[in-house]
């Protein structure tokens, strides 16, 4: 049976296959897997030649700040929203030297539900120049496995999105 981490560290160095293998470079824009897509990405050796950087905007502010997502658009839709995942991949791309960006926002729990948005609620985007791809999802589980699933999700996302 394989855990989590082992199932992460294998589509990350896939991710980085095929980040390489089509000469692209990757950046991380996270909110509620706090840099654990990152982390995964930076496990495998020489991920120096395929990711840029990382942001982890868990403040709405930081998500304004850092990735020009427009504070009236997290007002308007949620910070848990596919248009502000989307407004975070896209702002990872302005904001950095990437060809594509990932980014994730949800409730991972056990607090931080709202009408329509469960604990396990999370979206991602996916974006390179032209495209951005997003998802919503609720997954199941404590924290813990919220988080994890949503990294595995994320990474493997990525793997469509470069092919």
């Amino acid at each position: 049976m394989h855990s989590n981490s082992d199932t992460i560290l294998e589509l990350a160095a896939q991710v980085g296959k095929s980040l390489q293998a089509k000469g692209l470079i990757l950046a991380t824009a996270e909110s509620c897997t706090g840099g654990g897509v990152a982390q995964a990405i930076t496990e495998i050796a020489g991920s120096t030649a395929w990711f840029d950087c990382g942001f982890i905007t868990y403040s709405n502010a930081s998500k304004t700040e850092m990735l020009d997502v427009s504070a009236a658009l997290i007002a308007q839709m949620g910070s848990v929203s596919e248009e502000v995942a989307a407004a975070m991949a896209t702002g990872a791309l302005g904001s950095s030297n990437a060809h594509l960006a990932v980014s994730t926002t949800g409730i991972a729990g056990p607090t931080g539900a709202v009408p329509g948005k469960p604990v396990g609620t999370v979206c991602f985007g996916w974006a390179n120049g032209d495209t951005v791809h997003t998802e919503r999802l609720v997954f199941a589980g404590d924290r813990k496995a919220v988080r994890e699933q949503t990294v595995i999700h994320a990474l493997q996302g990525l793997l469509r999105f470069i092919d």
